[in-house]
């Protein structure tokens, strides 16, 4: 019997109508509340931090290289926490490790907005800011996972990429909630004033991250994991977390991996590089630029959702594949539309990378979640995910930046997208089509695989 045809057997698990949605409801709103403080760091490093905290080489591309440098510290943590959170996930809950990542993640925002300039203490401010990032990126590689799946795991199961869906959309309005806070600051003050001091207020909100973690106070573990809990409590033979999914289940990490791959590069080239290529190459003005991505966020979070209803319609691979194939196609119009410096043409080129990117992130909770067994669900989607950062996001406005200032061109940049949209097309086609697939019935094959191997090694 396929996947798809199997018995809807965790239906009954599915909280019903309100319920549901206030466990959607809370994982949406501490994702927010994280990726708005990721995200900030990503804005900022491209309008201050480069400015503020390295010294002036009269190259302003040296000063938003050396600022990407410590934004990739934060995409090296973020395997890390996914391999501590992801053991902790697995053993203790997604509840209770969601609520220390997102406390950890509010203290270290905001004492970034509390940090002195190069000019006041030289190296030792990239230094401090270096460490702070690590921090921050390390409680983020364990929020994801089990926010993501917190959901997934109360989901029914022909509704569970739409549902899963949601968590990803809060993400875009972190973005625009730090783009937003930015826009303000920089059209209200002088340009002095907004490097000098405003930017940090935006830091600073991060403080109410406090009260919004006890928000996931109230929402109740799934009925899945508690059971997989019991289980490995009751057989010490059965084993979880991130050793346990790295030794049985090496071929859905990498393929975890492979997804993540164009996504994440992309993602980052629209809402980092963007701004870098427009304010370099054509001076474009700062505020506008955040008022084209505030625009954009605003419909990136409303059609991530109708991703994944689509995905439970029709499929995950064929949503994610379109997003793959044509994710490559963006940066040969999109820059040519930048190079206009048109308001509405570069709001447009914007707008359009992350709707295709869109049917990439939409699905991914989804089908990280169906592809490994409850036990070591949290281990394997958030390693799958997160290791993927450290050669995809990272990187990405880094070297974006780098050909620019070699090259003065975008030419190599969308090479790399379309090598990576490769990597991620290969990916996809390697995946086995799980839509509608029960949760039991994953943990019923890995039960089934636990036992043949235990009888091979008698």
């Amino acid at each position: 019997m396929s996947v798809e045809q199997r018995p809807a057997n965790n239906a009954g698990h599915a909280p019903e109508g309100s319920g549901l949605k206030r466990i959607v409801a809370a994982s949406m709103v501490g994702t927010v509340v994280e990726w708005y403080e990721f995200f900030l760091y990503a804005t900022a490093a491209t309008l201050v931090f480069g400015k503020y905290f390295f010294p002036s080489t009269g190259n302003d591309l040296d000063g938003i290289i050396q600022a990407f440098l410590t934004y990739a510290v934060g995409f090296i943590a973020r395997p890390l926490g996914g391999i501590v959170f992801g053991q902790i996930g697995d053993k203790l809950g997604r509840k209770p490790t969601l609520q220390l990542t997102i406390v950890i993640i509010g203290i270290s925002t905001f004492l970034m907005g509390c940090l002195p300039g190069f000019a006041d203490i030289g190296y030792l401010a990239p230094a401090l800011l270096v460490a702070l990032r690590f921090i921050q990126g390390f409680a983020l590689g364990g929020e994801w996972g089990g926010a993501v799946l917190l959901v997934a795991e109360h989901s029914p199961n022909k509704t569970r990429a739409f549902w899963s869906s949601w968590p990803q959309a809060a993400v875009p309005v972190g973005n625009l909630l730090a783009t937003l806070v930015l826009y303000i600051m920089s059209t209200t003050l002088s340009g002095g004033a907004f490097l000098g001091w405003g930017w940090r207020v935006a830091f600073w909100l991060s403080a109410v991250i406090v009260f919004v973690g006890y928000i996931r106070t109230n929402v109740s573990e799934s009925p899945i994991f508690l059971e997989a809990k019991e289980l490995v409590e009751k057989e010490q033979a059965v084993s979880y977390g991130v050793f346990e999914v790295l030794r049985k289940y090496p071929k859905g990490i990498f393929q975890a991996m492979g997804l993540r791959f164009a996504e994440n590069i992309m993602y980052y080239l629209v809402v980092s590089f963007a701004i870098v290529y427009l304010k370099s190459v054509h001076k474009y003005d700062t505020s506008s630029l955040l008022l084209a991505l505030l625009i954009a966020h605003v419909i990136h979070f409303a059609i991530i959702p109708q991703y994944g209803r689509l995905a439970d319609r029709i499929g995950r691979k064929p949503v994610y594949l379109a997003g793959a194939i044509l994710g490559a196609t963006w940066p040969f119009f999109a820059f040519p539309m930048f190079d206009t410096r048109n308001a509405v043409v570069i709001v447009l080129a914007v707008t359009i990378g992350l709707c295709l990117h869109g049917l990439m992130y939409a699905g991914q909770p989804a089908i990280m979640a169906e592809m490994f067994p409850t036990r070591m669900r949290y281990s394997g989607a958030s390693l799958g995910s997160q290791v993927t950062s450290i050669f995809a996001g990272s990187l990405a406005p880094l070297l974006a930046t780098q050909w620019l200032k070699d090259t003065g061109s975008w030419v190599p940049t969308a090479i790399y997208l379309v090598v990576a949209c490769a990597i991620t097309t290969v990916a996809v086609l390697s995946l086995k089509e799980t839509k509608g697939i029960a949760l039991e019935d994953v943990d019923k094959e890995d039960a089934a695989r636990e036992g043949l191997l235990t009888a091979a090694r008698r």
